[in-house]
């Protein structure tokens, strides 16, 4: 039997029922300017001094140019609706689909880092001479069906979609004017298979769309040798990574444009605040569009509408600045893998319990899936998705469009997640552990007579009592009979 997480739900009559609440007289503006609750013996991972900026703008972005710096960059609002969101699917899919050993980084370890592993993969498998973009024209698609693929994002609860349009590999899911034969149309699928799924997310979905690329390419020649030249010169930028942002930005209309492969180079050699100044100000997207924060060496975790600072980030605590959490289901690759063994999947529990701590702490969660070569996303992909989705229809409310309140995990017992309602008034204690003997303490909560509690999606009765454990803690006993 599938266990899954259990969401309590505190439904307050009146200001200051629950420790934390946002209180404007005390001069809060966003969901992190509230006061936090003292407490002897707490493990909460609330910021000492919650008095945080969070821009986040309502949906309409005031009109005002921005200027290709990062102080003006920076304090644009982040548009309404990725806050609200929460939760993403990230798709990993190219020509390291084809062999689908070890990781989409497969070329460089068999050809770059010279890993024994894949080269003596290579001899075993591949015929004397065999390169890498041999692979290409078996990357086929032919089963490939990108309303599927939406049908199963909708339903995992999902309200984002990025799918890779080019990694480090330089092989461009579109038809693109600056990658000559080394894109989906020239060479594999013959078709735009960044075009085909953007129409099915936006015909059939509420889903936004968006795009991850690339900034480098491992083995592109003009890269290669701007690197030599110590990034002085900028050949690969202008002739290259530049006019492919361009172009998927105006053939495709991102919401996200998800920046990675800064490859030691600093910001201004990837002509990054010139690009997002114009995406703010002039791209079809200047109103709805999110960048992340990978444009260069230092800019990680500094600038950029939200942070992702690394793979499978999660800090753990509130942060002053919006971030995302992408990981994989896949433990150890983001493209599909075909050694891939069943311990290597992380479980639907472990899914929703990574969702629950990220979106407590102010973050959004990205979940990658790597599909097959020839465009299946593989049943325990599917599976994981679709089981994410079940649980997100019942305590959906306790995730999206909510805030942080001021405990993000429990003060007395580990394994409960906060959220709130960004009215306030409502509080939600995620818990991913049952309590032994159906006894819930919850430390954190301060809770009146005049407040109602429930269980997501449960009818029946809670008793509740109010226990004092000790004089340093104080503590609220819920007895869950079901």
């Amino acid at each position: 039997m599938l266990w899954l997480p259990i969401t309590l739900l505190l439904v307050l009559s009146s200001k200051g029922n629950l420790a934390g609440f946002l209180d404007k007289s005390i001069g809060a503006e966003s969901y992190f300017d509230v006061m936090a609750l003292p407490s002897v013996k707490s493990n909460t991972s609330n910021l000492g001094n919650n008095n945080v900026d969070l821009k986040v703008s309502n949906g309409e972005i005031k009109t005002q140019r921005y200027t290709p710096d990062w102080t003006s960059l920076d304090s644009r609002p982040l548009p309404s609706w990725y806050d609200d969101a929460k939760f993403g699917i990230f798709i990993h899919w190219g020509v390291f689909s084809v062999p689908a050993y070890g990781s989409e980084w497969f070329w460089w370890y068999w050809k770059g880092a010279k890993k024994p592993e894949f080269e003596e993969f290579m001899q075993r498998n591949y015929a004397p001479g065999f390169t890498y973009a041999d692979f290409a024209p078996k990357f086929t698609a032919e089963f490939y069906d990108p309303h599927e693929w939406a049908e199963i994002f909708k339903n995992s609860g999902a309200k984002y979609v990025v799918l890779t349009s080019k990694h480090h590999e330089g092989y461009t899911l579109w038809p693109s004017r600056y990658s000559w034969n080394w894109n989906a149309m020239d060479v594999g699928p013959k078709r735009d298979l960044v075009g085909d799924l953007a129409e099915a997310i936006r015909n059939s979905t509420d889903l936004k769309f968006g795009l991850y690329h690339s900034l480098f390419e491992w083995f592109h020649p003009l890269y290669q040798q701007d690197e030599q030249n110590n990034f002085t010169t900028q050949d690969f930028v202008k002739l290259k990574t530049i006019p492919e942002l361009y172009e998927i930005v105006n053939k495709y209309e991102p919401s996200i444009v998800w920046s990675d492969g800064d490859q030691g180079a600093k910001d201004v050699y990837w002509n990054a605040t010139d690009f997002i100044a114009w995406l703010y100000n002039d791209s079809p997207v200047k109103d709805d569009v999110v960048v992340n924060d990978r444009w260069g060496t230092d800019v990680a975790c500094h600038h950029g509408g939200f942070y992702t600072c690394d793979d499978r980030f999660n800090p753990g605590k509130l942060l002053p600045h919006k971030w995302e959490n992408c990981l994989t289901i896949d433990k150890n690759s983001w493209g599909y893998r075909r050694n891939a063994r069943l311990s290597d999947f992380l479980s639907t529990h472990e899914l929703i319990k990574e969702l629950a701590s990220t979106v407590s702490c102010g973050g959004n969660m990205l979940l990658n899936v790597g599909p097959t070569h020839d465009g299946i996303i593989a049943p325990i992909f599917e599976e994981r998705l679709r089981q994410m989705g079940d649980w997100l229809k019942v305590n959906g409310e306790a995730i999206y469009s909510t805030q942080p309140w001021t405990h993000q995990n429990d003060t007395l017992t580990p394994d409960v997640w906060y959220t709130s309602s960004k009215d306030g008034k409502t509080v939600y204690a995620i818990f991913l552990v049952w309590p032994k003997w159906d006894i819930l303490n919850l430390g954190a909560p301060e809770v009146s007579s005049r407040t109602h509690i429930s269980i997501v999606g449960y009818d029946g009765d809670i008793d509740v009592s109010k226990t004092k454990a000790s004089s340093e803690e104080k503590a609220f006993k819920f007895l869950l009979f079901i």
